[in-house]
């Protein structure tokens, strides 16, 4: 019976009988029992409400954990939280009856012993949580409670369950109310947000929570140079309010937030449109992480790769990469300038094509050069990429830049950039899918600029290479004409540089490797030129291929 477990409640049979009485048993582990499985939907809940359940649970909250008794504290603060899970009346019956000090009384308690209970934690601040998404009054009763003194020390706490529920906290008052979202980001706020993300970068996180946060208060909002020069582990004192670049050093944690707000952009790439200064401070950070990263070591891996100053230079190139693959907005306020723009008007085409001339070449264009050749063309490659795929990167910030902008198009032409991206449509083993982006680019190069068609069609051809792997097989490349097809569609030649999509697409298809797979096998069987006869019906073929009349015809033979 009751009094057996909990002694102190021998004598409040009282306090125990509705719980008994709603859930129409003789014990209190039965009541728990069946009481916390029907708060899980919202019928139980609501019926719950009606018998005023709520009051008696937050009194033997408070009673238990003046007695310490976990084996029972854990049960009710689990049927607390299912009872605040979406229920209004059990949400304002919280709020009424001082819930908001009953629950932060058990968990400064747990924070604060010598062996931190993460369980009482847990459940206590999913109560929390759930009590917050009632709305605007509940959000600030639970700020005022909990803001700077208990935010702070919940958010030193080392365990991933504790994390996930404080970030649905934060997330859910900061988004219901943006005026706390700037006060979580200025002097006294900053701190909590900067150990949070100290933690988290220490334990990880299972929910979506801790991402929702930092999209809100770094993608939504304008607050990212303030935490992220906050996260500096040296001068620390000294960038306190200054979001000013000082000396040249990163941290690892500042590492781990880029990294996870390139994520987030990558999820919601269709969704967010970052602020201008959000941009602005990702590109002095790429520029500023440039004169630190080691180019004369090869990486050995993809992001993250352990240097800190790589990840820095990666994470905030892919981040560039990303803001640049997002479509002009159409809602812009007059006189006012993208994020793109803004990027272009700063320099950024001259720092991604500066860095990917003085790259080494390709490793399908290295192993053509025979030894003793073009050696000066190989001592002018100098560096080497830091991390596998950043050759990728730099060519599909580029590519992403000029989708359907013709002035970001004009200025690569101008830059002598046309030739260098057609370079880099091949394929290069520190570089996966390298040549799709690189097939990407020129397709938004060539789109709708006739300069720039134009330029491509006066290359001319200044030989063939033999690949070790072709010698292996005792083929020979023989000299065919270079064709750019000038449609809405692609950019295509008749042999290899073949795009599939609607123009509006900013995927390119594995598609495009089993046309040219296809095409090569054809003319080494026949020996003949695909399209031969069609050679200058260049809309002829590429309206062929995307409505798949000519797809299966040429492998017949017939033109």
């Amino acid at each position: 019976m009751v009094g057996e477990s909990l002694p102190e409640l021998t004598d409040r049979e009282d306090v125990l009988q509705p719980l008994l009485s709603a859930s129409n048993s003789s014990s209190l582990h039965e009541a728990l029992e069946f009481l916390i499985q029907a708060s899980r939907d919202a019928v139980g809940r609501a019926e719950l409400a009606l018998r005023n359940i709520l009051p008696t649970v937050l009194k033997l909250v408070e009673s238990l954990h003046c007695a310490s008794s976990r084996e029972y504290l854990i049960p009710f603060l689990k049927l607390l939280r299912n009872l605040c899970a979406g229920e209004v009346a059990n949400q304002n019956s919280f709020l009424e009856q001082n819930g908001i000090e009953i629950v932060l009384t058990v968990l400064r308690s747990a924070a604060l012993a010598s062996d931190p209970d993460f369980g009482i934690i847990r459940f206590s601040l999913q109560v929390l949580g759930n009590v917050s998404l009632a709305g605007a009054e509940h959000q600030q009763a639970i700020w005022l409670n909990l803001f700077p003194n208990e935010f702070f020390l919940l958010a030193g706490i080392l365990s991933q369950e504790t994390s996930d529920p404080l970030c649905m906290i934060l997330y859910t008052c900061c988004d219901g109310r943006p005026v706390l979202a700037t006060e979580l980001c200025r002097d006294l706020g900053l701190p909590i947000v900067v150990r949070l993300i100290r933690t988290v970068a220490s334990v990880g996180f299972r929910e979506d929570w801790f991402k929702l946060l930092l999209s809100r208060l770094c993608l939504e909002d304008i607050h990212f140079p303030e935490v992220f020069f906050k996260l500096s582990e040296v001068n620390a004192s000294e960038n306190r309010g200054n979001t000013a670049l000082g000396d040249n050093h990163f941290s690892s944690k500042q590492a781990f937030l880029l990294r996870i707000i390139s994520e987030i952009l990558n999820e919601r790439i269709d969704e967010v449109r970052v602020p201008n200064d959000f941009a602005s401070c990702v590109l002095e950070i790429f520029k500023r992480s440039l004169r630190i990263v080691d180019f004369a070591t090869r990486g050995k891996s993809g992001l993250p790769t352990g240097t800190t100053s790589v990840d820095v230079m990666g994470y905030s190139l892919i981040i560039l990469r990303d803001i640049c693959a997002g479509d002009s907005v159409g809602d812009l306020k007059k006189d006012s300038v993208d994020a793109v723009d803004m990027l272009l008007s700063n320099e950024l085409l001259d720092v991604l094509f500066s860095l990917l001339r003085d790259l080494e070449l390709p490793s399908t264009i290295r192993k053509t050069l025979k030894d003793g050749e073009n050696q000066e063309l190989i001592s002018r490659s100098s560096k080497l990429c830091p991390y596998k795929g950043f050759r990728r990167d730099l060519v599909a910030a580029i590519g992403n830049c000029a989708y359907r902008r013709k002035h970001a198009q004009d200025e690569i032409r101008q830059k002598n950039g046309i030739l260098l991206l057609l370079q880099q449509c091949v394929t290069d083993d520190d570089n996966p899918y390298l040549r799709e982006w690189g097939i990407w680019s020129v397709r938004n190069l060539l789109e709708g600029n006739a300069e720039n068609q134009q330029a491509v069609a006066d290359l001319q051809l200044q030989g063939t290479v033999d690949t070790p792997e072709l010698t292996e097989l005792r083929l020979k490349v023989e000299p065919v004409k270079l064709v750019i097809l000038d449609c809405l569609k692609s950019n295509v030649t008749p042999w290899f540089l073949v795009v599939f999509g609607d123009g509006g697409s900013n995927k390119v298809s594995e598609k495009v490797d089993v046309f040219s797979f296809g095409i090569v096998l054809w003319a080494i069987l026949t020996g003949e030129e695909p399209y031969a006869n069609m050679i200058m019906h260049y809309v002829a073929i590429i309206g062929g291929i995307v409505s798949n009349s000519k797809l299966f015809v040429i492998l017949n033979g017939e033109n």
